[in-house]
């Protein structure tokens, strides 16, 4: 199948597809004129490969999974690395989310710090 077909069946945009391909991610089969030719098999990987992606994964600890995953839930089996990998990705998540509420914290204070609209302000010169 081309990658117009594989794009509507998999919801990865064509782009992607092609990022995948040049990461390594997909190896589509190529035509003697060098046209990509997906298989069934194809489509299930990129589907993985979105699924990983969703979750916020970066192509390294995709490269790292993709080999791990027994179903399309995706079910893993128990790769070499692949718990470390993964805790390593959640550790990441929580500073994130520790940065973003330290983020937001600020920002709400900030808000509050403002006047109350329609209230009087004068400027000391």
């Amino acid at each position: 199948m081309q990658i117009g077909e594989i794009s509507q069946r998999s919801g990865i945009t064509v782009r992607m597809l092609r990022f995948y391909e040049a990461e390594g991610l997909l190896r589509p089969h190529r035509t003697d004129s060098g046209y990509r030719d997906y298989s069934e098999a194809d489509v299930e990987e990129a589907k993985r490969i979105k699924q990983l992606a969703d979750a916020g994964l970066t192509v390294e600890a995709i490269h790292d999974l993709l080999p791990c995953i027994i179903s399309p839930k995706p079910t893993f089996h128990p790769c070499d690395r692949l718990r470390a990998r993964l805790e390593g990705e959640v550790a990441k998540l929580e500073k994130r989310l520790a940065d973003m509420e330290r983020s937001r914290s600020q920002i709400a204070g900030y808000l509050a710090d403002l006047p109350v609209e329609g209230s009087a302000v004068t400027s000391q010169e």
